[in-house]
C-alpha cells in the first residue's frame, strides 16, 4: 500500500485503547448488522434491495472516529456502516429496513434513504455522486454560521468521474469549506474496474487540480485511516479547508443483492478476504496487549446481543398507516 506523501496531512495521534475498544464494537455491530440484514433479506422480511458494505468497515470507523456530535456526515447507497459508524441506533435502522414506523425515515425511506439530522447524518442517497453537492453546501452553511462543525463526505470511486464531484471539490477548495471527502475506492463501480474507467490511476492525484491535500491510505487498516481523518477533521476544524481522502478498499459481497459476481475471480475475492480489516484489528489490539482473547469474545458477544434486539424491536414496531401515506409528500411547497 503506498504511504501518504507531500502533498498530504500531518499524521493524527493513534486513539488509546478505549476509543481502540469503540471502534472495533463498531466494525462489529457494522458487520452483523449487515450480515443480519442480509439474511432478513433472504427470509423475505425485508423487500427491496441493500448494497453491502462487509469487508469495509475500518474505511466508515476509521474515518468517523474523530467527528464530534456537532459534525455531519454525507453518505451513499452503500451506507449502513457510515450511519453506524456516526452512532446510529441500529434498532431503528432495522426498523426502517422493515418499513416500520419507528425506523429513522418511518419505515419510508428503506436502505439506501436512511437520514438521521439529529446525530448528523444528512442522509445516504441512492444518486451516485449526490451527497458530494450537499457535503459541500452544507460546509458552506456551518463556514457562514461561524461554527466550528466539519462535515465527512462519503463516495464510492465510480462518484469521481461524476460531474458533481469536480465541481464540489472546486467549490470546496476555492472558498476553503470545512469538509473533508472520503472516497471509499472498493475496486469497482457497480460491475467496472477503476482500470477501466479512470484515466489516472489514485484518486487522490485529483486534489492537487482543487488545491487540497490528497492522500491514498489503506482503507483496510483503522489505524491508517484514522491517522488520516483525524488530521483532516483537525484542519478542517481549525479553518485550513477541505481534503481529500481515497481509502483503498474492497467489498467482499456483490454490488447489490441481485449480483452474481461474475466480473471478479474468486481468488481476487480470497485474497481481500484475507485482507478483512476487523481480524486485522483484533490482532492488533492483542498483540499490543489491548485487548486479549476473552475480551475480544466478549465484545462479539455484547454485539451479538445488541443485534438480536435490534430484530426484535424492528418486528414488533407497527407498520405505518396506509391513511398517511401522503403525510410527507410535498407538492408546490405545501404538506399534501
Amino acid at each position: 500500500m503506498d504511504q501518504p506523501t507531500a502533498d498530504t496531512l500531518t499524521q493524527a495521534p493513534p486513539p488509546d485503547a478505549a476509543r481502540q475498544r469503540e471502534a472495533l464494537r463498531r466494525m462489529l455491530l457494522i458487520r452483523r448488522f449487515e450480515e443480519a440484514a442480509e439474511e432478513a433479506y433472504m427470509r423475505g422480511a425485508i423487500h427491496g434491495t441493500m448494497h453491502l458494505s462487509i469487508g469495509q468497515e475500518a474505511s466508515a470507523v476509521g474515518a468517523c472516529l474523530d467527528l464530534e456530535t456537532g459534525d455531519y456526515i454525507t453518505s451513499t447507497h452503500r451506507g449502513h456502516g457510515h450511519c453506524i459508524a456516526k452512532g446510529a441506533d441500529v434498532a431503528r435502522m432495522f426498523a426502517e429496513f422493515f418499513g416500520r414506523e419507528t425506523g429513522y425515515c418511518r419505515g419510508r425511506g428503506g436502505s439506501m434513504h436512511i437520514a438521521d439530522i439529529a446525530g448528523g447524518n444528512l442522509g445516504a442517497n441512492g444518486i451516485v455522486g449526490g451527497g458530494l453537492p450537499i457535503a459541500a453546501g452544507a460546509a458552506l452553511a456551518i463556514r457562514q454560521q461561524r461554527r466550528a462543525a466539519v462535515v465527512m463526505c462519503f463516495f464510492g470511486d465510480g462518484a469521481v468521474n461524476e460531474g458533481a464531484f469536480h465541481e464540489a471539490l472546486n467549490m470546496a477548495g476555492l472558498w476553503k469549506l470545512p469538509v473533508i471527502f472520503v472516497c471509499e475506492n472498493n475496486k469497482y463501480g457497480m460491475s467496472v474496474s477503476t482500470e477501466r474507467s479512470m484515466a489516472v490511476p489514485r484518486v487522490a492525484e485529483r486534489a492537487r487540480a482543487y488545491g487540497m491535500p490528497g492522500v491514498r491510505v489503506d482503507g483496510n487498516d483503522l489505524f491508517a485511516v484514522h491517522q488520516a481523518a483525524g488530521a483532516a477533521i483537525a484542519r478542517a476544524r481549525a479553518g485550513g479547508g477541505p481534503s481529500l481522502i481515497e481509502a483503498e478498499t474492497y467489498r467482499l459481497r456483490g454490488h447489490s443483492r441481485s449480483d452474481r459476481n461474475r466480473y471478479r475471480s474468486k481468488e481476487e475475492i480470497e485474497h481481500w478476504r484475507g485482507l478483512d480489516p476487523i481480524p486485522r484489528l483484533e490482532r492488533a489490539m492483542r498483540d499490543a496487549g489491548v485487548l486479549d482473547a476473552a475480551g475480544i469474545a466478549a465484545l462479539r458477544a455484547e454485539v451479538e446481543a445488541e443485534i438480536a434486539a435490534a430484530i426484535a424491536f424492528a418486528e414488533g414496531s407497527p407498520v405505518p398507516d396506509p391513511g398517511e401515506v401522503t403525510r410527507d409528500v410535498y407538492e408546490g411547497g405545501i404538506a399534501a
